[in-house]
């Protein structure tokens, strides 16, 4: 939980609550009961530690459904003098959608890529300029609709309202990633427990999001299974424990060859957009198993480019644990709703009736 305090453009953590993830794989529910038994429990904590009761949540998404594809949309200006208006930029961003195969998706954020005017690549804002046909080019982020229903389900059975679903690598990119990075091409990856998110940004937005169903479990479950161990001796060994009775030759060959998968995976999805190796400010990683002991030395070497883990300075008051950047798209959700203050109370409570309505509310300020 954040305020922001009149006069301070950054926030302070006033709250904090933390369970153990129960009912999800790969990122959506299996079991609505224990994962919602998780989300009372972290709201709970939450509101003692803050004093606050907790009714409305920003929601971030994060699963292997959650995915990032480009569609193009094109309209005839409107007025009869040729000049552009909003209602022709929101036309031809619904031609965007209307061109994109969203069986069983649903559409969480738009980002607008690029514009062209007659033909003409348009830097900045469209409005005011005069032409006969406008043409843009989008950057959707879409999650499957099941998981999605799903998720704001259990969060409404432990008695919270979503005001709000943000992607979490747009909201972690928000902590660990300066506007600089953001601008020259720099990759965001996400290792979490059971999944790994790739995000790569340009010109301040992006323009590809993709999860993979592998993270630092995976890691663990290979130690495990190389040694003969109990998964929570496992797991103190992929942590960086020094234990003589095993071999750490050994414990580095199985940790390198899972991140190897995870980097040969990151390496091809950026040979799809052509940008493996040729990212100026390399890659940022951040999630509980970008602590992994040897992670940057290995990612510099296997895919050429500048790798460092993820940090902020971003909030002043930070407990040590929330500068870990397993944190870091929780403390996102924080700046979310700094900047999404226009939200109206109840706008997702006819989600299961038109979802699409709800979760697009950023598009506005999203355009350039």
């Amino acid at each position: 939980m954040g305020e922001f305090f009149k006069g301070e453009k950054n926030p302070k953590i006033i709250g904090v609550g933390e369970s153990e993830t129960s009912g999800l794989r790969h990122g959506y529910v299996i079991n609505q009961e224990e994962a919602n038994a998780s989300i009372k429990n972290a709201v709970s904590i939450a509101e003692k530690s803050s004093g606050i009761k907790i009714k409305r949540a920003f929601i971030s998404i994060g699963g292997i459904s959650l995915r990032g594809e480009f569609s193009s949309g094109s309209v005839i200006i409107s007025k009869a003098d040729g000049e552009v208006t909003s209602l022709d930029i929101n036309k031809a961003l619904q031609d965007c959608e209307d061109n994109l195969n969203l069986n069983n998706k649903k559409i969480i954020q738009v980002f607008h890529i690029s514009s062209k005017l007659d033909g003409r690549e348009v830097l900045g804002r469209l409005e005011g300029m005069r032409g006969t046909k406008l043409e843009i080019k989008a950057f959707f982020v879409t999650y499957s609709i099941q998981h999605l229903e799903d998720l704001i389900e259990v969060v409404a059975q432990a008695g919270v309202e979503t005001i709000d679903v943000i992607a979490s690598p747009i909201a972690s990119g928000q902590i660990a990633l300066s506007e600089r990075q953001k601008i020259v091409g720099v990759a965001l990856v996400n290792i979490g427990q059971q999944t790994t998110t790739l995000s790569v940004f340009e010109n301040g937005l992006p323009i590809l999001v993709q999860t993979f169903p592998y993270g630092g479990s995976d890691i663990t479950n290979d130690i495990a299974i190389g040694f003969k161990i109990p998964l929570d001796a496992a797991e103190h060994l992929k942590q960086g424990a020094i234990e003589e009775n095993f071999s750490k030759k050994k414990l580095d060959e199985i940790i390198e060859a899972r991140l190897g998968d995870i980097f040969e995976l990151i390496e091809n999805h950026l040979r799809k957009i052509k940008r493996n190796g040729l990212l100026p400010a390399g890659i940022v990683f951040v999630g509980g198993g970008a602590n992994t002991p040897g992670l940057i030395e290995l990612s510099k070497s296997i895919l050429k480019l500048p790798a460092s883990l993820g940090s902020t300075d971003i909030f002043g008051n930070l407990k040590t644990k929330l500068r870990d950047s397993a944190y870091f798209t929780a403390l996102g959700l924080v700046i979310s709703g700094r900047d999404n203050n226009g939200y109206s109370e109840g706008s997702f409570r006819n989600l299961f009736k038109d979802i699409k309505n709800t979760v697009k509310s950023s598009i506005k300020q999203l355009m350039p």
